[in-house]
């Protein structure tokens, strides 16, 4: 049996699509000791491709053309999720910590809000995903912006289970 993720389901904001697939996290279910490089391998092995290694990021943001993963291997963080730059209410604030795992999908507002001097994690990408381009949240969400969501590809694994993970369940097109 693998990892079960804790599901955070988010509507639009009005700065900030979101996305009708939930935010999912993984509880310490990276492999140990934790470190860049196995955390790395762990997330790549399931077809997610490692893009760069970040630490706090404050300012608010979305990614409309990729879903996201972060894999995080080293402190924490308040992270808030679901809002845009402009969005004065909504969302969900989440504390993760060294293990944890969050999908994020194409589309939901994300930020740190507060994170320990070392928090650090990689960013891993679906296999074949374009460079993800981020946007701001200031101008009001059109429907460009919803339609680009939604013709994302789902990815072809889950990056903790692997095949047979419940984002293939969770994440399935309506």
């Amino acid at each position: 049996m693998g990892f079960e993720p804790e599901t955070y389901y988010l509507g639009p904001n009005k700065h900030c699509p979101n996305n009708d697939m939930p935010v999912l996290i993984y509880r310490d279910c990276l492999p140990l000791p934790l470190s860049e490089a196995k955390t790395t391998e762990f997330l790549e092995s399931h077809a997610w491709e490692k893009k760069g290694t970040w630490g706090h990021i404050a300012y608010r943001h979305f990614h409309p053309n990729t879903h996201e993963c972060y894999g995080i291997f080293q402190g924490e963080s308040r992270i808030l999720v679901g809002c845009g730059t402009n969005d004065t209410s909504g969302g969900e604030e989440i504390e993760v910590h060294a293990g944890d795992v969050i999908v994020l999908p194409a589309g939901t507002g994300h930020c740190c809000l507060q994170s320990s001097t070392d928090y650090r994690y990689i960013g891993v990408y679906p296999e074949g995903a374009p460079k993800w381009r981020s946007e701001l949240g200031k101008n009001e969400v059109g429907d460009a912006y919803r339609h680009e969501i939604q013709s994302v590809a789902l990815p072809v694994q889950d990056p903790v289970n692997g095949s047979e993970g419940p984002l293939l369940k969770l994440w399935t097109k309506t």
